[in-house]
């Protein structure tokens, strides 16, 4: 039994606070960013940007905020379906490899992990939502005539907005270890 506390404080406070936003910030990264860039590059390499641009609509207001109030929303919900998801991987493997039975997970879990695990790991997502869409839509608005143009574009996207979801969270660790939280 002494080493149950530990384990599950450690699946507690690694999900809330880094494995649920981060996984879910690479796969919207994948799915998202290359989604955004591949709709947008499509309608640049079909002209179709052009003439929404000579019709009067501005590319950035009809393309671009739509997409990134769309991951802002997103992205927290997901990052909570992803907590909730690690955790109840985390009380499945400690029920089925250490014999800890799941009403004492979860007692042991509200009783050791803070709250502000939970908050920590929730501020981060709409920042990691920005960076994904705004690499996505970028590189969307970067193709050119051709199809080439569009698969480096979107290789990129995706790439790109993988690594900066990586970096942001490395700085974030540093900004709370900073602030001591």
């Amino acid at each position: 039994m002494f080493a149950t506390e530990p384990t599950i404080q450690l699946v507690g406070v690694a999900i809330l606070r880094e494995f649920g936003v981060v996984i879910t910030a690479i796969l919207l990264s994948g799915r998202s960013a290359s989604s955004f860039a591949a709709q947008i590059g499509s309608m640049r390499m079909n002209q179709e940007t052009d003439a929404m641009q000579v019709m009067g609509v501005d590319r950035f207001d009809a393309l671009v905020i739509p997409r990134i109030l769309a991951a802002l929303l997103m992205m927290p919900l997901m990052t909570f379906c992803a907590d909730i998801g690690g955790l109840a991987g985390g009380l499945l493997v400690s029920w089925v490899t250490i014999d800890i039975s799941p009403v004492f997970f979860i007692q042991r879990t509200l009783e050791t992990v803070d709250i502000k695990h939970f908050w920590i790991g929730m501020c981060k997502a709409p920042f990691l939502a920005l960076i994904i869409a705004a690499a996505g839509c970028r590189h969307g608005l970067m193709v050119g005539g051709d199809v080439q143009s569009l698969g480096q574009n979107v290789t990129s996207a995706v790439v790109q907005s993988i690594f900066m979801v990586i970096m942001f969270d490395a700085i974030f660790a540093v900004i709370f270890m900073a602030l001591d939280l």
